[in-house]
């Protein structure tokens, strides 16, 4: 499903020049629900006890802009809750809630953000695979000029993802 934010953004960039981001976030948030709900209805469907929940529905809460947004906490309870029932728990990615009861996204790697706020809430560990093999100065996908990057520093790497984002 890994175009669906792109073609979410399409329709939206098709009634609009420049759409509200509220509504953007709004929009874009249902890409990640979409792919957390079909799996766990394929997990079940295969005798896993799996349930899909949304960054709302676990208490991730958020700070800042729409589509650029900062987890600031998880309901941990909820999430140990759900794992000691031995249920697989399926979290919508790149999304959550800010104060105002607005969902908000993380901007660019936010699904990969969640997953390692996840981990760190949880104390476990976290694997993340992509289609990529590395990091690279440009998405290598829309850029055929994009260089991998063999060795770079956590600083070099943090100042990259807010340029992209």
């Amino acid at each position: 499903m890994g175009k669906t934010t792109d073609e979410l953004l399409k329709k939206a960039y098709s009634l609009a020049r420049t759409p509200n981001k509220r509504e953007i976030d709004m929009l874009i948030s249902t890409g990640e629900q979409q792919s957390a709900a079909l799996l766990s209805i394929a997990l079940n469907s295969i005798g896993c006890d799996a349930t899909s929940y949304t960054g709302y529905q676990i208490g991730l809460r958020t700070v800042g802009e729409y589509g650029n947004s900062e987890i600031i906490s998880i309901d941990k309870n909820f999430l140990e809750k759900q794992l000691k029932e031995q249920k697989v728990v399926i979290v919508a990615g790149f999304q959550g809630i800010n104060d105002s009861g607005d969902i908000t996204t993380l901007g660019r790697g936010g699904s990969d953000t969640t997953a390692v706020a996840l981990a760190g809430v949880l104390g476990c560990e976290c694997r993340i695979y992509t289609d990529v093999d590395g990091v690279y100065t440009d998405d290598p996908r829309k850029n055929n000029l994009a260089t991998k990057i063999e060795k770079i520093s956590y600083d070099d790497m943090e100042k990259m993802s807010k340029k992209w984002s």
